[in-house]
């Protein structure tokens, strides 16, 4: 299957591990250029060097989600047009939404909500010129089923995903697509803090608190980052263009609802 992605530009957020790491390489696989967005710049260089490469161009982006406006400064010194962008930041910490602090969902909301609308508003406008954009945004289930202890994280997640299906309806005339892929437990540095707070907790030990999350879902596993990526880079293909304004949930049958 030729997914059409040679000569494309793609920006990928979070990219230095996990499911953003895993959706970078595999964008690259399939002919696209690729600029990695992190903090640290130690680790994309890194990641820079496992990109395959047939020909193509490959960059890294610096960025602090925590500050928007630096953000938009860096975004608007990049001279290239970005045909797929890649949203993806880690979620904020755990705990009950009663106990969350002001602050908490300040920070949530500025990372999650206002840095996707900083990408989205410099990048968008490129993409109309190309008549070809895809704005995948790396969500959470709890969109669908909100999750028990992440109070801070199934509001804001709920918040993007609103923000997103309203840019679907927006942006389809231009050729642009906006989805939501909705990963479930995935084998990252994210769920082993999960459950490890959840060992805490609970008394009982990691591979206890894991086998327990394994057995939520039909799979009776946890996914990889690559099957979450697969889904994702299917998204931003050529052949995915009369699919916007989704919430495709990668999750091993984990979600309850349709």
């Amino acid at each position: 299957m030729n997914l059409q992605l040679k000569n494309k530009n793609a920006l990928v957020c979070g990219s230095t591990q996990g499911i953003g790491k895993a959706t970078a390489i595999a964008l690259a696989k399939e002919g696209a250029n690729v600029m990695l967005v992190a903090r640290s710049e130690e680790k994309l260089k890194a990641v820079l060097a496992e990109l395959p490469n047939d020909n193509q161009h490959h960059y890294y982006l610096v960025a602090d989600f925590t500050n928007p406006e630096d953000l938009k400064r860096k975004l608007e010194a990049i001279n290239m047009n970005i045909h797929i962008l890649i949203n993806n930041t880690g979620g904020p910490a755990g705990g009950p939404v009663f106990n969350a602090s002001l602050d908490e969902f300040e920070r949530a909301f500025t990372m999650h909500l206002k840095c996707n609308h900083v990408l989205v508003q410099s990048l968008v406008p490129g993409m109309k010129k190309a008549g070809y954009g895809r704005i995948i945004n790396i969500i959470s289930t709890s969109v669908k089923q909100p999750l028990d202890g992440l109070g801070v994280s199934n509001t804001i997640r709920g918040a993007v995903a609103n923000w997103s299906k309203t840019l679907a309806n927006e942006l389809g005339q231009f050729g642009i697509t906006v989805n939501n892929v909705l990963p479930g437990a995935t084998e990252t540095e994210r769920l082993n803090e999960i459950l490890k707070n959840k060992s805490t907790k609970t008394g009982k030990s990691i591979e206890e608190v894991a086998e327990t999350m394994k057995n939520a879902a039909p799979a009776k596993r946890f996914a990889k980052p690559e099957e979450t990526a697969a889904a994702i880079t299917f998204l931003a293909s050529g052949l995915a263009g009369y699919i916007n304004g989704i919430n495709l949930p990668v999750d091993g049958g984990r979600t309850k609802s349709l």
